[in-house]
């Protein structure tokens, strides 16, 4: 039997590609995508989340949910300069004419998760607002979901919006905050995905030479990102955070390493916002209650990668 999944996505390039991994996957069924604020315009997301389905050739059949469109308390800033202006890298801004779902996206969680207790899981591949606001609605939402990824953090190592914090966790620490004390989390953190989820230009060279509708979209949203990546780094890579917060949903033998941690994360202002406290060394008295990936099978997770792109099926090599 598939595993009924809810993505929750600030859509725009890495999250398309996720996206695209778990609805190509035959082992999983995406039931729907929940927009929050994040990455780029919310509207803008809204209308990425679509146009990916509709790649897919599943928009008729996955809703797209409209959520939270600020984090809980905090101002924040999108960030254009990484993914374009749009979300998709280039020149690409999908009008698509779908129309989103009725319910509001954290209503949309908590029906799924009361409708079917303990067969829904949750992708969690942006700011975790909508999470946290479907939390406040049900506080029994952990007992009623199978398991929760979440793409956020920065575990012991410098984030990727400031030196401090991972841009998921310092848009809405509050929300973050939420998530991780009331859920069981498994947490694929910014430095995770650095380490084994960056690929350079001999790593994107095949997607390039291919003319697959898959590979050419990368090709297009991957285009922002590696010369943001050439500005600020001097290297032309680009990292598919999201994807493999996907992979490891999709599939759990991927991930060779792990570790159960307490876990928060710093909701104040100032220059340790979104900061997320991982006590790997059990020097504080909180109970663990996060389960942190550490190490996943790189080379698989490259390999499922290439075969979504190359062959549309993610789970041609597993």
């Amino acid at each position: 039997m598939s595993r009924r999944v809810i993505i929750d996505t600030d859509t725009a390039g890495d999250d398309t590609q996720a996206i695209l991994m778990a609805v190509l996957a035959d082992s999983l069924t995406v039931e729907a995508l929940t927009v929050v604020a994040g990455n780029v315009e919310f509207d803008r997301q809204v209308e990425n989340a679509k146009y990916t389905l509709d790649l897919a050739g599943v928009a008729d059949e996955v809703p797209v949910h409209e959520g939270a469109r600020s984090p809980l308390v905090k101002e924040f800033e999108h960030v254009p300069h990484v993914h374009g202006e749009g979300g998709l890298g280039g020149d690409l801004f999908p009008e698509t004419g779908i129309d989103s779902a009725r319910a509001y996206a954290p209503d949309a969680i908590v029906e799924a998760a009361r409708d079917s207790p303990g067969e829904v899981s949750l992708l969690c591949i942006g700011p975790l607002t909508n999470v946290a606001l479907a939390l406040r609605r049900e506080p029994a939402l952990g007992d009623l979901l199978d398991s929760v990824y979440v793409m956020g953090g920065a575990v012991n190592t410098l984030g990727n919006d400031t030196p401090a914090a991972e841009f998921n966790f310092w848009v809405d620490p509050d929300a973050a905050t939420v998530v991780v004390d009331d859920l069981d989390v498994t947490l694929v953190d910014w430095g995770l995905c650095v380490r084994q989820g960056t690929l350079d230009a001999d790593d994107i060279a095949p997607f390039e030479a291919a003319e697959t509708e898959y590979a050419e979209f990368f090709a297009t949203i991957a285009e922002a990102p590696r010369e943001f990546s050439r500005r600020q780094q001097g290297v032309d890579a680009v990292t598919q955070s999201d994807s493999i917060a996907a992979a490891c949903l999709l599939e759990p033998d991927l991930i060779e390493g792990s570790g159960t941690y307490y876990v928060d994360v710093d909701e104040r202002e100032g220059m340790t916002r979104g900061y997320s406290l991982v006590d790997e060394l059990g020097v504080t008295d909180n109970e663990p209650g996060t389960r942190v990936v550490e190490r996943i099978d790189g080379e698989q997770f490259y390999r499922t990668f290439s075969d979504m792109l190359l062959h549309g099926d993610p789970e041609r090599s597993l």
